[in-house]
């Protein structure tokens, strides 16, 4: 796939071999929120050094990233360390490090989705949503908030306006955020554009009316398959919040109907 092809994503998360399974980055500040690079993006791009460092086993299965500390745009290095490779998926290590600074450190398993059985069984239920015409871009909300959150212009996010009375100063008090999403260029998603999906929605405290941007402390992500051609719903809630901190579940359902991503992020509450 040459430069001209590749997704804004995937030219924005891409990763160039040092040897001894070390990769540069160069993050992309259009990625920001709140003056740091976004999380899921940050995921992407140490998700992407991983599946170079074990080709055979491309796809990420499972990911656990603790964040140690803000990003900025500009150089950072990723570095991988093979744990263990089998026939049919590699646990892998990687850290995120700026200026010779940690910023995340990662452990995750690798794998090959399309080989996956097909063997779909689940209670779970995807949300009810309006169709995406019928949903509020987020691109088109307050200017101070789109001011702080350059990111939100790399997606095509739009908000259930079930879900969305916060930005008119009405929360609903249920802790629940949900919509559809897409990389903004319309290129289809894949398996690192879905991690990078499970922390794009703004957080779920806002419609506790709790506002300002809550910083990740860690964040484990599944995913399940690959996602079919076209818009992704996305459900995002908490049920606990207590010692200063919230989680925050997201799931990712395809166009076919499929929960093809999960998530569980521990946050701290919105700071002032």
């Amino acid at each position: 796939m040459t430069d001209e092809t590749q997704s804004e994503f995937a030219r924005a998360t891409a990763v160039t071999p040092r040897g001894d399974a070390r990769f540069s980055a160069d993050l992309d500040g259009s990625w920001k929120v709140g003056g740091a690079v976004n999380g899921g993006y940050l995921l992407g791009v140490i998700g992407r050094a991983m599946a170079q460092t074990v080709p055979a086993t491309p796809d990420p299965l499972v990911i656990s990233a603790y964040y140690l500390g803000p990003s900025d745009s500009g150089p950072a290095e990723a570095a991988v360390r093979t744990i263990r490779t089998g026939r049919s998926s590699a646990t892998l290590g990687a850290d995120l490090s700026q200026e010779g600074q940690p910023r995340i450190t990662a452990l995750a398993t690798f794998g090959s989705l399309g080989a996956l059985p097909d063997d779909v069984g689940t209670s779970a239920q995807p949300p009810e949503l309006p169709d995406p015409d019928d949903c509020i871009p987020m691109a088109e909300g307050p200017q101070e908030f789109l001011d702080s959150a350059p990111v939100v212009f790399r997606y095509d996010m739009r908000l259930d306006p079930a879900t969305a009375g916060f930005a008119a100063g009405r929360p609903s008090g249920r802790g629940l955020l949900q919509g559809w999403i897409r990389l903004a260029d319309g290129a289809d998603p894949d398996p690192l554009a879905l991690l990078a999906f499970l922390d794009a929605f703004p957080p779920v405290m806002f419609d506790l009316g709790r506002f300002n941007w809550a910083p990740t402390m860690e964040l484990t992500a599944h995913v399940r398959a690959n996602p079919a051609p076209g818009w992704i719903g996305v459900k995002v809630q908490t049920r606990n919040i207590a010692g200063g901190m919230f989680e925050e579940d997201c799931e990712l359902w395809d166009s076919a109907g499929r929960l093809v991503a999960q998530s569980r992020q521990l946050a701290r509450q919105p700071r002032a």
